[in-house]
């Protein structure tokens, strides 16, 4: 992820809003991302599905994909 410096805000808004238009850019203060800066369009895909995210348990998961599950985090910890 492309970054500015906090004072680039002021001295180089034209490339800040520039690279922002192709993926986010984070605003560094003291040297650590603080902000982030998007195209209006790329917050609208983020955060149009907001409202219908739902929390299941594991245990209602169906028995086939459980077993994929327990699986798929096996071979990650084994290849680890």
């Amino acid at each position: 992820m492309k970054q500015f410096a906090a004072g680039d805000l002021t001295r180089n808004t034209g490339d800040l809003f520039e690279a922002a238009t192709v993926a986010p850019v984070a605003i560094t203060k003291h040297r650590k991302p603080r902000f982030v800066v998007m195209s209006m369009e790329r917050f609208q895909a983020l955060t149009a599905g907001r409202g219908s995210q739902v929390a299941l348990d594991v245990a209602d998961m169906p028995e086939d994909l459980g077993s994929l599950l327990d699986q798929g985090i096996e071979e990650h910890f084994r290849d680890r």
